[in-house]
């Protein structure tokens, strides 16, 4: 099973991307980030027309999060629990069903700039419902995975240029504690289990050639359960399809799983 991760930046904007890169990589699941689409404005048949089922947690102009499945998709559930109030469409899970069932979540994590600020506090409190949410998956001792925009450079080697993020949403230390305390539940940070070299990026801004320097930063994670983990046999960047026509400022990644 191949399960990939993709911030595309917006449905409508992105469509040809997205659609060459689905042809090409060929995942069994995508999930999305910032379609930036209410449901009902989700362009679905494009992809029923590819074979995919297709589950929205959309949003007008903002966010939004989706999950593309060549297989079935059960239980699908759709916001972060342990904030009813929380109206931001940032996260989707549901069971795909292949030769095993693994539960997966798509997620958008805020971004939290400025710093300091009620962006950032949103930021650090998702991220606490998050840790729970990740504790709740480790405890149902089941195959899982959380993947998406995680907003946050892990370490200095996920950036090009660490010294200019130093005091970053993405990258202050605050942020990196928060991440830090999710891992150590026990769960595996996919492609730093495969690679360990620097230079490997999942982002990079559209601003004064940073793709063409390689100026990025990865921010687009895999986070899996010991009961997932162990089913992985392969993770990767796909950072060509950044040199594409239109791209998102993303570039997707994704994990192969014996399931």
């Amino acid at each position: 099973m191949k399960i990939a991760t993709f911030n595309i930046n917006g449905i409508k904007a992105r469509i040809q991307a997205l659609t060459d890169w689905l042809d090409e990589a060929a995942p069994d699941v995508a999930l999305l980030q910032e379609i930036k689409s209410v449901d009902e404005g989700f362009p679905r048949e494009i992809f029923e027309e590819r074979g995919y089922n297709v589950e929205t947690h959309g949003q007008k102009g903002f966010n939004g999060v989706a999950i593309l499945s060549k297989l079935p998709l059960e239980d699908v559930t759709r916001g972060l629990p342990g904030d009813q109030g929380d109206e931001q469409a940032r996260w989707i899970e549901a069971t795909v069903v292949g030769d095993r069932a693994i539960r997966i979540c798509g997620l958008y994590l805020p971004n939290g700039n400025p710093v300091p600020g009620p962006k950032f506090d949103y930021k650090l409190a998702w991220m606490a419902r998050l840790e729970a949410r990740a504790r709740a998956l480790l405890e149902s001792e089941e195959p899982a995975l959380m993947a998406g925009d995680y907003n946050i450079i892990p370490q200095p080697e996920d950036a090009a240029r660490p010294e200019a993020w130093a005091e970053d949403a993405l990258f202050r230390i605050e942020s990196r504690t928060a991440w830090r305390r999710i891992v150590n539940l026990g769960l595996t940070e996919a492609f730093r289990a495969r690679n360990q070299a620097p230079g490997n990026y999942s982002f990079w801004d559209y601003q004064a050639g940073a793709y063409n320097r390689n100026d990025g930063i990865r921010i687009d994670h895999f986070l899996m359960t010991p009961e997932c983990a162990d089913l992985m046999t392969d993770c990767q960047i796909d950072a060509h399809v950044r040199g594409g026509e239109k791209p998102s400022d993303h570039v997707p990644v994704w994990v192969t799983l014996e399931a």
